[in-house]
């Protein structure tokens, strides 16, 4: 099984026990994945420590007057990055102004082209803006829709042959919509993470996530599609390593 968005740095227990309970639950692969300076080292310096960790580099939409572009390259030369992001719109915290979150998320679009790196999506209440600006600037890239949350606009999301990947809230009761976009998207071009330590499965809510909690999300979605977690699995190991080249 694989986790492909997590974030390490700001999770519970220390990182080891982390990795090593992840391991315990069947993890082959973790991405965790950096939203600022400061993350994006410490998601390198995880994804140096430990070898079924890899390393995503990017600047969040809520702190996008921070993106320095150099040092976003820099670190995404880094041999264990394997994807640019978290990036996109946020429009519900709005702790940045909308026009510097857009000139943010188009370098960074740039910046994954350059690189040949997937292109890891936050969008939150920015659902038009967010796919117009992929479909505008983002021809060529491949886009991961983290933490899917627009099934609404599943159908042209599949249409522009985006990745989607599913966390922990697609098992609650109120996200039928959720659930049904999961049993639909392309079995290709699926995942399943945690965003931990945000968004744990229903089962486990009353505790802060981790990556090894991801293999509940992952027998949620096989349920909801109608086939074995032993296939699921399968699939999702094999859909990430094509996608990330690890």
């Amino acid at each position: 099984m694989i986790d492909s968005h997590t974030h390490l740095d700001v999770c519970e227990p220390p990182e080891h026990e982390l990795v090593a309970s992840a391991r315990a639950a069947g993890l082959t692969r973790m991405l965790t994945v950096g939203t600022d300076p400061g993350s994006c080292a410490a998601a390198l310096a995880a994804a140096e420590r430990f070898e079924d960790v890899y390393a995503a580099v990017g600047c969040h939409p809520n702190v996008a007057g921070l993106l320095d572009e150099a040092q976003l390259r820099e670190q995404a030369a880094h041999p264990r990055c394997v994807a640019i992001g978290e990036t996109g719109l946020d429009y519900y915290r709005d702790r940045a102004p909308r026009d510097l979150q857009q000139r943010a998320f188009e370098a960074q679009i740039e910046i994954a082209r350059e690189l040949d790196r997937p292109l890891v999506i936050h969008t939150r209440e920015a659902a038009a803006d967010t796919l117009a600006t992929l479909l505008e600037h983002a021809d060529g890239v491949r886009v991961l829709l983290h933490c899917f949350s627009l099934p609404e606009h599943v159908d042209e999301c599949v249409e522009a042959g985006y990745w989607f990947s599913f966390a922990g809230n697609v098992t609650y009761p109120k996200s039928a919509a959720l659930a049904a976009a999961a049993a639909v998207v392309p079995l290709e071009r699926l995942l399943v993470e945690t965003d931990a330590p945000y968004l744990t499965p229903q089962s486990r809510r009353s505790s802060r996530n981790q990556p090894a909690y991801v293999v509940e999300t992952a027998a949620f979605v096989a349920a909801a599609r109608g086939i074995s977690y032993d296939e699921l699995e399968a699939v999702l190991e094999h859909n990430a390593a094509s996608l990330f080249g690890w």
